[in-house]
């Protein structure tokens, strides 16, 4: 490890607000520069153009008139909100429709919340700007899970569930992609915060994923804000970015109290309804 990089990582812990919350992790991807560092980081290649899209959106769903089967009748819309959307174009030149979602609840992870805004997105065909022409597209989805909870049976913090193409025959991989395929299905990754203990901060998603770590909150008397090590050099622009953004929040006192009061709202909510919320889950997931 160079010397500088170890003077680093002893150098003098200072505050940083918790991106796990709402208000934090929003003033993180309101800065490009930081979005496509995120989601290079995370995603393991180049982003090189991104597209935010509204987070909140409707979903307007049809079923059959039940007294003859002919008749369209329109359900109520559906409000969904995702923690963060945006169309990316990776540096191999393909088009992407990225969704984050920040689990912040300890408790059991809202699958059916998050199968709800999964389905919709597939539904929905996406505008693209190429050679300055709009274009409507169906676009592979990509899903990143950020977990305040742990995954019982996986005790890695990242984890990234791809697909490949295999020949069921020959039981060999299949070189290509087919937009047919690609369209139907997608990748996952998964950070478990819970799960992130190493002190390390030598790739890009080592650096990026020690912001998120939360022991350090803890042991700090408050979920809002956390002591951290780490300080980026000059060079390394995108966590200097991080870094000065999370420290402003969290050393300001009134950005600082909206993320406690964030916190005990979300801690209240678990202690007073978790249960019910979970057996409302396993029902819905039960019936579907």
């Amino acid at each position: 490890m160079a010397t500088d990089e170890k003077q680093q990582r002893e150098s003098k812990p200072y505050i940083i607000a918790n991106p796990i919350y709402d208000t934090v992790f929003k003033r993180l991807m309101e800065n490009m520069k930081i979005v496509k560092f995120f989601l290079s980081a995370i995603l393991g290649q180049q982003v090189t153009a991104v597209d935010v899209r509204p987070q909140e959106f409707t979903h307007k769903k049809q079923k059959e008139d039940e007294t003859d089967g002919k008749e369209d009748i329109t359900i109520p819309y559906s409000v969904y909100r995702v923690d963060f959307m945006a169309t990316v174009l990776t540096q191999e030149g393909e088009y992407r429709k990225i969704l984050i979602e920040v689990q912040k609840s300890l408790g059991t992870v809202d699958v059916h919340r998050f199968r709800q805004y999964l389905g919709a997105q597939y539904s929905t065909r996406d505008t693209v700007i190429i050679n300055k022409v709009n274009r409507k597209m169906t676009l592979p989805i990509i899903t990143i899970y950020i977990l305040g909870s742990k995954l019982t049976e996986i005790k890695c913090s990242c984890l990234k569930v791809g697909r490949t193409y295999t020949d069921m025959l020959t039981d060999k991989p299949v070189s290509g992609r087919d937009d047919f395929i690609e369209q139907l299905t997608h990748d996952s990754y998964i950070i478990q915060v819970g799960r992130i203990t190493d002190n390390r901060y030598y790739t890009a998603l080592e650096k990026l994923i020690s912001v998120f770590e939360q022991t350090c909150f803890a042991d700090n008397g408050s979920e809002a804000v956390k002591e951290y090590r780490y300080h980026p050099s000059p060079e390394d622009e995108e966590m200097l970015l991080i870094t000065q953004t999370l420290h402003e929040m969290g050393v300001d006192p009134e950005e600082r109290r909206e993320i406690e009061n964030e916190a005990e709202f979300v801690r209240t909510i678990d202690d007073t309804y978790g249960y019910q919320i979970r057996e409302l889950t396993e029902a819905l997931d039960e019936k579907d």
